[in-house]
């Protein structure tokens, strides 16, 4: 990647069509990104994704995808554990057919089991996902994401290990979750930093020139993450977080999960261009 891009989570507010008009509404608006959201379900067909693919090639927008929300990988229910395979697999297939490079998803949940053991049951799954992708010749980037509650798999620690581990898997750093999952820490420039700082100890400079990012404000308690907010509703230091971004000189997707997706994607472009 090249730079670091703006996006939205889905079709902006302002659309009243379909993703294709979506995208191009984005490229209108002057962002450079835009995320399939498959969060309630794969809701593009395969043959609808070569036209996706080539209008957003047109549009000069840049593709991601995130997976539905019900993966559970460290399910002890064989149903539902094969079942969260498929649904990134399936996600990953339909995404890599319309151009995107990264599919994000929630690995799964700690279930008050040993979080080795987690992690060790995650990373199977995540292999086997590996092994079933690479069979079908989908080439496109897996990314755990960071999650915004203590009882959801995914600190940054372990989504670093299973990068390390895992061949074609990277982080999605989520920095409204990491805020929200330690209730309020993870908000000032010296934490943002540190985190970049680290991906880029453990993963190399290649990760910081290959980020997925999302970013909202967001509401939180004790128990983490409850909702996602507009950023200038919110306490969430988006201006020392995108100083962080410059001065790390990071490249990739920032994909703005606001409920006013555009207008936040817009705000944190133009913080990050003055």
């Amino acid at each position: 990647m090249d730079a670091l891009l703006f996006g939205t989570a889905g079709i902006p507010c302002v659309t009243t069509g379909s993703t294709i008009d979506g995208i191009k509404d984005v490229k209108k608006l002057g962002l450079g990104a835009f995320e399939l959201e498959f969060v309630r379900g794969v809701n593009i067909k395969e043959e609808k994704a070569p036209e996706i693919k080539k209008v957003s090639k047109e549009n000069g927008v840049v593709l991601t995808n995130h997976a539905p929300y019900w993966i559970n990988l460290n399910s002890s229910d064989k149903k539902k554990y094969y079942a969260s395979i498929n649904y990134i697999v399936d996600s990953a297939k339909i995404a890599h057919l319309c151009g995107a490079y990264s599919t994000a998803f929630h690995a799964g949940f700690y279930q008050g089991i040993e979080k080795e053991k987690v992690y060790n049951k995650i990373k199977g799954g995540l292999k086997e996902i590996e092994k079933m992708l690479k069979a079908r010749d989908i080439n496109i980037i897996i990314r755990p994401e960071l999650t915004g509650k203590p009882t959801q798999f995914g600190d940054l620690k372990e989504l670093i290990k299973l990068s390390q581990d895992i061949e074609n898997v990277m982080p999605c750093i989520d920095f409204a979750h990491l805020h929200a999952r330690y209730n309020g820490k993870y908000n000032s420039y010296a934490e943002f930093s540190s985190v970049l700082a680290e991906i880029e100890k453990s993963l190399g400079r290649d990760a910081l020139n290959n980020m997925h990012i999302h970013l909202a404000g967001i509401n939180y308690n004790e128990k983490g993450e409850r909702n996602h907010l507009n950023l200038k509703d919110s306490d969430m230091n988006y201006k020392d977080l995108l100083k962080a971004f410059k001065d790390f000189k990071i490249r990739g997707i920032v994909i703005s999960e606001s409920p006013n997706i555009e207008q936040d994607a817009l705000l944190l472009k133009k913080e990050y261009t003055i």
